[in-house]
């Protein structure tokens, strides 16, 4: 658990806070997890949601929000390593990366499909780039293209496990090839131990390790590679740094912080939550998704259909007259206080969050000190 250097940048404690949208991580969250030695990092997913006009336009609320948050970040933390985090699967990608760019980033962390593209719209730039894979297969394709066309690797790489929040990168069915009750990341599982076609999740770190290792060796540069997913207590902190992680990804336990940017309704929710509460849902785009249950998720799961009461055009591939709901519109509901109306997405172990704490508070019992 020590120093990390990412770029000319020092993290004093080698945590990464992991995006949160909408509204959930933005420049007060981000901002105090870099000051207090981290890297911050701001969700760009309908950041702009609270501008007067985001309803009618969308695009140009949430590009105009970015700057407006990240300044807030950089004023809490004026030397920190700020970033945000921009999902592939978004409409308009390539204009949120160039906003980013623009508006300072110190590094844009990409996910929620491959941003194969990244590192041409970022060309020029002193913002790092580190794309987000949950299985070998993502990896090796990822270092593998921006290896023939960009004749380069990523600044880090983060493992984002199949015990993280929100919207998971993993089908419902590559979910399920990973046991979920086994929590400990380093456990020696042989195969006999396992049920047919299962295997714990640290096989698969340890391959992706192996495929990142391979283009260090071809590059002679080191990749930082930041293990997240059901990262909630220092026990399991120390088990992805035992697995090679030189960061961890944390999420989940930063919504309950006072410095979280989310509704104080929102962290009730997480607080007042217990293990069985946790579940994973349907999300309007394919993609499964673990969230708090109420009487939305309820609904949904067993088919009610809330139609949209506009597109705001936030996910590729989405079809507003097909979807089951608006997953902008629960998010938001979320965000804004409303318990049962909306989709409250959280991790694995949001049941281990039973109090209001501090960034430090959070970050001093994950790091032992």
């Amino acid at each position: 658990m020590n120093e990390l250097q990412i770029g000319s940048h020092i993290l004093t404690r080698p945590i990464f806070q992991g995006g949160m949208g909408i509204g959930i991580s933005l420049g007060g969250l981000a901002g105090a997890v870099a000051k207090a030695g981290g890297a911050g990092v701001i969700s760009a997913a309908q950041i702009g949601f609270r501008e007067a006009d985001f309803k009618e336009h969308p695009l140009e609320a949430n590009l105009r929000a970015i700057p407006k948050e990240f300044a807030r970040a950089r004023t809490i933390s004026p030397k920190g390593f700020l970033g945000i985090n921009i999902m592939v699967a978004m409409q308009h990608y390539a204009e949120y990366v160039i906003g980013a760019v623009a508006a300072g980033a110190d590094f844009i962390v990409s996910g929620a499909g491959l941003p194969v593209e990244l590192p041409r719209l970022v060309e020029g730039s002193k913002t790092l780039i580190g794309p987000i894979v949950s299985t070998v297969k993502s990896a090796q394709v990822i270092l593998k293209y921006w290896d023939r066309k960009y004749h380069r690797i990523p600044d880090f790489l983060v493992i984002e496990g199949p015990l993280a929040g929100g919207h998971l990168g993993f089908s419902k069915k590559q979910a399920e090839t990973y046991l979920e009750s086994d929590r400990n990341l380093t456990a020696a599982v042989t195969d006999t131990d396992m049920p047919a076609g299962k295997r714990p999740y640290s096989a698969e770190i340890t391959d992706i390790l192996a495929a990142v290792k391979e283009y260090e060796l071809r590059f002679r540069k080191h990749i930082p590679v930041i293990i997240g997913g059901g990262i909630s207590t220092r026990e399991k902190a120390e088990e992805a740094f035992a697995l090679g992680a030189d960061a961890i990804q944390v999420a989940t336990r930063f919504v309950t912080t006072e410095e979280c940017d989310a509704d104080e309704a929102f962290k009730s929710a997480y607080v007042n939550a217990g293990p069985k509460d946790i579940i994973l849902t349907k999300s309007p785009v394919g993609m499964p998704g673990r969230a708090i249950a109420n009487s939305f998720t309820k609904q949904v799961n067993a088919g009610k259909k809330f139609p949209p009461t506009a597109c705001y055009g936030c996910l590729k591939g989405c079809k507003p007259k097909e979807i089951p709901y608006c997953i902008t519109e629960a998010l938001i509901n979320a965000a804004n206080g409303d318990q049962e109306h909306g989709l409250i997405f959280c991790g694995a172990n949001a049941h281990l969050c039973t109090k209001i704490e501090t960034v430090e508070d959070v970050m001093r019992e994950l790091l032992g000190e």
